[in-house]
């Protein structure tokens, strides 16, 4: 037993990190293709959706960049989620000089809906554009953006659009949560094996950037279809792949940023919202994949303390060498590939510490019904095992 762990099991993560590894490389090439194409001769009207509650921290700065792109024809609409700070007052301050920006009242969500998708259906049906551009109000928008992610629609003839943003970090909760989600995607989705498949489960979408075209978002039931799930992005993008539908991930790091939370607070209590709902609340597959994560991660280091210290026995230290970097490798370079400090995934032991923590986390409050988030609690989904 004491062999498998120090010799066998370590040959076995090695396998397992190759193969996360060609994953990575593939991708990167995959959505860096799809910034090649062409722009089309006339660009479609979009329309940029923009919910927002108690978003008075970010809202000047992302609708100003947003009527800053440079598009020829665009619409910006922006839903007050009732919010309860100065949010609606900075809105009509910005409508009343942009002629651009509409500004509308959100109604309180039906019950059993969560509110942000409620938000974006209700912007969805006052939208005019023949492409539906929902974004958050935590991002900030480069003047390129539109033109950009336009013509990897076009080119790419997706029906769903999505990419990775650049996500600013400053606190230590920030940095370690936040880039978790853009990584785990990057590295365990095989984008080349994804596009061929109609499976739901291989795909992925960021609500920070989502470019539907209008027919393809009606034919799935846009956000109406996916009331009730906590993480819409996910679940719509895997609507549209069982529906037969085209979607693609493009490189935006360069043209979209994004801050997510403001404090560690903010971070933990966004993925103990996130995390089990991502796995549509089957426990036995979370399980899985956050002890698996554990162990691919942390089993080597602790093996290596061992060995420091005599405790080790029948390790093969070049394995162990060989593991240990390649555990490295797959932080610095999607790390650098999303544009994050790359100090940071030096830290890379701290931050699976810290998300599967927050991953039990976010399990328990699931399973008790303890979920709320921006002063709404969340209503309690059906679990499943597997």
């Amino acid at each position: 037993m004491v062999a498998y762990f120090t010799h066998t099991l370590i040959l076995h993560l090695i396998i397992f990190q190759v193969v996360i590894l060609l994953i990575f490389v593939s991708n990167m090439l995959i959505t860096h293709l799809a910034r090649q194409n062409s722009p089309p001769v006339t660009f479609p009207m979009v329309s940029i959706l923009v919910p927002a509650r108690n978003e008075e921290k970010n809202i000047a700065r992302c609708i100003q960049s947003l009527l800053a792109l440079d598009y020829p024809t665009f619409e910006v609409l922006v839903l007050d989620d009732q919010s309860t700070d100065n949010t609606r007052s900075i809105l009509e301050k910005l409508s009343r000089t942009h002629s651009r920006i509409k500004v509308l009242d959100g109604d309180s969500p039906p019950s059993g809906q969560v509110g942000k998708n409620w938000a974006c259906s209700q912007l969805a049906l006052k939208a005019q554009g023949e492409l539906l551009f929902f974004t958050d109000a935590d991002t900030y928008h480069q003047p390129e953006t539109l033109k950009t992610i336009v013509t990897a629609l076009e080119g790419e003839q997706a029906d769903l659009l999505t990419g990775f943003p650049r996500q600013e970090v400053h606190t230590w909760g920030e940095r370690f949560l936040v880039p978790f989600f853009s990584w785990a995607m990057l590295c365990f989705i095989p984008l080349a094996l994804a596009y061929k498949l109609r499976a739901p489960a291989l795909s992925s979408a960021i609500g920070q950037m989502m470019l539907f075209r209008r027919k393809a978002y009606l034919a799935i039931g846009g956000h109406e279809g996916v009331v009730s799930d906590i993480v819409d992005d996910l679940m719509l993008a895997r609507k549209i792949k069982s529906n037969g539908l085209r979607w693609r991930v493009i490189f935006i790091a360069d043209v979209i940023s994004c801050r997510m939370y403001h404090n560690s607070e903010e971070a933990i209590n966004g993925f103990v919202k996130n995390l089990f709902a991502a796995f549509d609340f089957r426990i036995l597959p979370f399980l899985f994949a956050f002890i698996w994560l554990g162990i691919m991660f942390w089993e080597p280091l602790i093996i290596l303390v061992l060995e420091i210290f005599g405790k080790a026995a029948h390790i093969q230290a070049s394995y162990l060498i060989v593991c240990i970097c390649l555990s490295l490798i797959l932080w610095l370079l999607p790390y650098g590939f999303m544009k994050v400090p790359i100090g940071l995934a030096l830290l890379y032991p701290v931050t699976i510490f810290a998300i599967v923590w927050v991953a039990f986390t976010s399990l328990w409050k699931s399973l008790t019904g303890n979920l709320s988030w921006k002063d709404r609690k969340i209503p309690q989904t059906r679990w499943k095992w597997i």
